[in-house]
């Protein structure tokens, strides 16, 4: 039960909805491009990634220096995703790292 609160918790906060359907329709990203697209601060990017990590939402690979993040497939990110589907269009064009 205690998965599925914190799952919650994620869910309730339009940014961490928001990074979560970037990464979807990207497939992946890094800190800097979601910071730049969502003009977010790379603190509070940093912390939505490192709740929605620890709580498999996303995973993470390293590529030279920088951590790229892609999300971890499940039933529940699979239906969050269906009823954002429509949103996710919505979403700013992602301004991309120019040293990635």
């Amino acid at each position: 039960m205690e998965k599925l609160v914190q799952l919650a918790k994620i869910f309730s906060d339009a940014n961490r909805i928001k990074i979560i359907a970037l990464i979807h329709r990207e497939k992946e990203l890094c800190v800097c491009e979601i910071c730049d697209t969502l003009k977010l601060s790379q603190p509070l990017v940093s912390r939505h990634l490192k709740q929605m990590r620890d709580n498999d939402v996303v995973q993470t690979h390293q590529s030279g220096k920088w951590i790229i993040y892609s999300l971890h497939k499940n039933e529940t990110i699979d239906c969050l995703l269906k009823t954002i589907e429509a949103d996710i269009a919505t979403l700013p064009t992602i301004i991309s790292c120019a040293t990635r």
